[in-house]
């Protein structure tokens, strides 16, 4: 079983304990599950569903695991013939979850 979510502007195939990195977002300090419910696909051994857009009903939660640092960049700035340039180091900060259930729509 596995379910396509959108978080953040982006989508993720997720499944049943699986670790995924989606955006940094504020949370409470006592908070331990995060909850999507914009879902848009879901799929198991015998049914396929396909939201237009989400399917209303179906939702995924999971346990936070903390935050995590992606790789680290460095992205150029360069100027042509002006004996110019700068190398900047950027690292995107994400916030590690532990997909725990994937509830079907009714």
């Amino acid at each position: 079983m596995y379910a396509i979510i959108e978080d953040g502007g982006k989508q993720y195939k997720v499944e049943q304990g699986q670790t995924v990195c989606v955006e940094l977002r504020d949370l409470a300090e006592d908070q331990a599950e995060v909850e999507f419910d914009q879902v848009l696909y879901y799929s198991d051994d015998e049914t396929t569903l396909v939201g237009q857009p989400i399917l209303a009903g179906a939702k995924v939660v999971a346990q936070v695991n903390g935050q995590a640092a992606g790789p680290k960049l460095h992205p150029m700035q360069f100027r042509r013939r002006k004996d110019s340039q700068r190398r900047i180091g950027h690292r995107q900060k994400y916030l590690e979850v532990l997909i725990t259930s994937i509830t079907k729509p009714q």
